[in-house]
């Protein structure tokens, strides 16, 4: 930059001097012709001889004029001359130099300037952390057109389909319209959480993209979906359960600031191909110095929102632990966290379920009949007691994620990632 100052200001200099010169030698043509045009002072004018006269007779006025048009026309190519410079200046001065901010390389289809700008001025999302951005034809071509048949799942603002790229890679992809502000609002967040998060009970973000007002989030493709399922051995749902309370526990205690999932529920939860659990869907997710700062629309899941936030919107990471125990007693129980009694009357899974789980006598006749008799009853009783103390009333009564980790890990086999030593090979 100042190298170009220091090349213009001689030139400036130079072209003023030059002006000057044109001014002067009209000037001097225009005495000399009032000269030449009075015979006492042509006398005292070297140079001129009287022969001339005759010859370059011309009246005074037009040759003034003459004078006149000659200055203005330079002085006019001057300025021209000089804004022609400066905008060239002002142009090289705003080249971004080779150690500025390089512009995102953003491939063809997407625009996703207006909220890849907001991540970037909130400090959300570095260079480093957030994903690549994958174009809509080929989330399109990989999901057949978003064909119903690869639907995965459907939520409240689209539906996950399955997807499966040229080079034989499979992936899940969830398909938002965004057409409203909370849908876009979603989007982001959980865009932005998950470019963050690294853990191996977290899913992982692989790409996001955008089309028109539909946004698109890929993630790693969990074969075996959702946690509920009948099939599920005893060892294999302590398993779930540890690998839930381990992803709640980065959340909470080693994300700074610590994040509050805030739809945690059983349908959020999958399993890969070897049956380890990951935590899915934050777009509902807060940070606790967000929430601390704004007061957040009443959202989640009925039957696993706590009593506090439900009724004065009391916002903890002990609503996560409640959250849990209700996925706990589903595990537990293999039954819903809210059932139809009657088309007018539904029953909650904690009022029907809390009595019984603290009565020995009865809780081996209420758990799910897939798992009925096939685990040490000292370890039936302790689970139905951490999920007990998980969906107590009072939040302050109930145990950090921390705690129950450390409850849960001792009922685990060995080589499931517990602590548990057991004689028999574990089945799947």
């Amino acid at each position: 930059m100042k190298g170009m100052e220091k090349k213009l200001l001689p030139l400036l200099i130079s072209i003023v001097s030059f002006h000057e010169t044109i001014v002067v030698l009209a000037v001097q043509g225009s005495v000399s012709s009032r000269i030449s045009s009075n015979p006492s002072m042509a006398a005292f004018s070297p140079g001129m001889q009287p022969g001339m006269e005759e010859h370059k007779k011309m009246d005074p006025s037009k040759k003034m004029l003459t004078a006149f048009i000659v200055a203005c026309s330079s002085l006019g190519a001057i300025f021209s001359l000089l804004f022609c410079l400066w905008t060239c200046y002002k142009k090289n001065s705003l080249k971004p130099t080779k150690n500025g901010a390089k512009s995102l390389d953003v491939e063809k289809g997407i625009a996703l300037a207006p909220f890849l700008g907001k991540f970037n001025s909130m400090g959300m999302v570095s260079k480093e952390d957030f994903a690549s951005l994958r174009d809509y034809q080929t989330l399109e071509q990989s999901t057949n057109k978003f064909h119903q048949s690869n639907i995965l799942g459907i939520g409240g603002f689209g539906c996950v389909y399955k997807a499966q790229f040229v080079d034989g890679s499979y992936a899940a992809v969830k398909k938002l319209d965004c057409s409203s502000h909370d849908a876009e609002n979603e989007f982001q967040n959980e865009v932005d959480l998950l470019s963050k998060f690294k853990h191996s009970n977290i899913i992982s973000l692989l790409d996001f993209s955008s089309h028109k007002d539909t946004r698109f989030i890929v993630y790693e493709l969990m074969q075996n979906g959702p946690s509920h399922g009948s099939s599920l051995t005893w060892h294999r749902r302590m398993k779930i359960a540890m690998d839930i309370a381990r992803g709640l526990e980065y959340l909470h205690e080693h994300v700074n600031p610590p994040v509050i999932h805030r739809d945690l529920k059983s349908s959020n939860i999958l399993l890969d191909s070897d049956f380890n659990a990951k935590l899915s869907d934050f777009g509902l997710a807060v940070t606790v110095a967000a929430h601390n700062k704004s007061n957040l629309k009443l959202s989640g899941t009925l039957g696993y929102l706590a009593p506090e936030y439900l009724l004065d919107g009391k916002l903890t990471d002990k609503s996560d632990v409640y959250a849990f125990g209700i996925v706990l007693l589903e595990l537990l129980l293999g039954r819903k966290p809210i059932e139809k009694l009657a088309p007018a009357q539904c029953i909650s899974i904690v009022t029907w379920a809390m009595p019984k789980l603290t009565d020995k006598s009865q809780l081996p006749n209420i758990v799910d009949p897939v798992i009925k008799d096939t685990m040490d009853l000292k370890h039936l009783y302790q689970v139905a007691a951490v999920a007990v103390l998980c969906m107590q009333p009072e939040p302050s009564y109930r145990p950090l994620i921390t705690d129950v980790l450390h409850l849960l890990i001792p009922l685990v086999p060995m080589e499931l990632g517990g602590t548990l030593r057991v004689g028999q090979p574990i089945v799947p």
